[in-house]
């Protein structure tokens, strides 16, 4: 069963995964089927932390203290971003 995508979740990069900084956006690529994802420099300061594997809540305290974002846009915009990420492998989703 998959696991339901909420800010308690935490997620975990899996080893056949890749990332690099190129400029000022971040590039992962999952190797099994080749899936390329760009990150602009919030994304990828999304993803420095989820790779700490922190609860999606304290990625998005984090974002919302760096940035002037509000609480609840932040919020739907992470758990989108999390989603996308997660349908594409490149991330998993844990509770």
């Amino acid at each position: 069963m998959t696991p339901v995508l909420s800010l308690a979740s935490r997620v975990t990069i899996p080893a056949h995964v890749l990332f690099r900084h190129l400029q000022d956006e971040l590039v992962v690529l999952e190797l099994k089927r080749g899936v390329y994802f760009g990150l602009d420099p919030i994304g990828t300061r999304i993803w420095q932390l989820l790779r700490e594997e922190r609860s999606l809540q304290d990625v998005l305290t984090a974002v919302v203290e760096e940035y002037e974002v509000e609480t609840a846009q932040g919020a739907e915009d992470l758990l989108d971003l999390v989603q996308r990420l997660g349908e594409q492998g490149l991330v998993e989703i844990r509770d």
